[in-house]
């Protein structure tokens, strides 16, 4: 049963993935279906006509319309690198605090409670984000834009420290007993064998959380939808301004547009780029774990 549920998992993913190459490829594979537009830099090392290295722009409405994945992949890894940044720490930190704890009952409670933020709908945070948050930052940092990538990614880190907390905390469980028990008594301190045991030994779990984190962070539509401002402004290294990522675009455009257009088949492209980062992260997450582990066991 367990390897039906799972079999029937990886159909539905790549049913979805077929659905969305099917309707992207006509695009790609047809030279009548781009004519007319700019479709640069759709995460490909080409050049179509008309295009100049300088027009890294995402404009579907004009003559030509120009369709420009730069900005929006800048935005979307941006916000969840920025938010990744936020959320590790802080998930990492309060999975040690949590296992600082002697109480068994307070961890009961706790554990929960944290995990709870998890189920708290996107739409919920952002909408406290855009009226909450938004202005706190401004005020505080005196920023020009209210609605920009950092307030998204604070947003943002909310949803994801929980799942980072929760895998640490799995990670942190699963160090052998023996390995405390010896760390204790050869004289060490609860925070030395929290950072020089725990740590290290859990060092896999906690990557493989992050990369889950920074997963969930690139698949989020609805805060950064809210709270980014859904300006593609193409400044990667500066967070306090506008952004747009690839699935708020996707998410505010694919109803609005005619189906079987060209800005249609775009959007899909763009969805097809977004299984293939995520699977591209899948396997840099899965190889570095391996890499790790074989050197925490003295392998490599």
């Amino acid at each position: 049963m367990i390897a039906g549920a799972a079999l029937l998992t990886v159909l539905l993913v790549v049913l979805v993935l077929a659905f969305v190459l099917r309707e992207a490829a006509p695009l790609v594979l047809d030279h009548e279906e781009r004519r007319g537009a700019d479709l640069a830099s759709l995460a490909v090392p080409r050049q179509w006509p008309g295009y100049e290295r300088s027009e890294w722009v995402w404009q579907p409405v004009g003559e030509p319309a120009k369709f420009n994945a730069v900005p929006l992949l800048v935005g979307s890894l941006k916000i969840a690198g920025t938010a990744v940044s936020i959320a590790t720490p802080t998930g990492v930190l309060a999975a040690l605090a949590l296992w600082q704890l002697d109480s068994r009952r307070a961890r009961r409670w706790i554990k929960p409670l944290v995990e709870l933020l998890a189920s708290v709908p996107s739409v919920v945070l952002g909408a406290w984000a855009l009226s909450v948050l938004a202005t706190v930052v401004q005020s505080a940092l005196g920023l020009v834009w209210r609605l920009n990538a950092l307030t998204a990614a604070i947003a943002l880190s909310l949803a994801v420290a929980p799942l980072i907390f929760t895998v640490t905390d799995d990670a942190l469980a699963a160090v052998p007993r023996e390995t405390i028990e010896g760390a204790v008594a050869l004289g060490a301190r609860r925070y030395q064998v929290a950072l020089r045991v725990l740590v290290p030994a859990a060092l896999p779990g906690i990557a493989a959380a992050a990369t889950l984190g920074l997963g969930r962070a690139i698949g989020e539509t609805m805060i950064v939808l809210m709270v980014s401002g859904n300006s593609p402004v193409l400044r990667p290294l500066d967070p306090t301004t506008s952004a747009r990522t690839v699935t708020a675009t996707i998410a505010s455009e694919l109803g609005e547009v005619v189906q079987g257009s060209v800005h249609w088949r775009v959007l899909f492209l763009l969805g097809a780029l977004l299984f293939i980062l995520t699977l591209v992260l899948n396997a840099l997450a899965a190889a570095s774990t391996r890499a790790l582990s074989r050197r925490l066991r003295g392998d490599a």
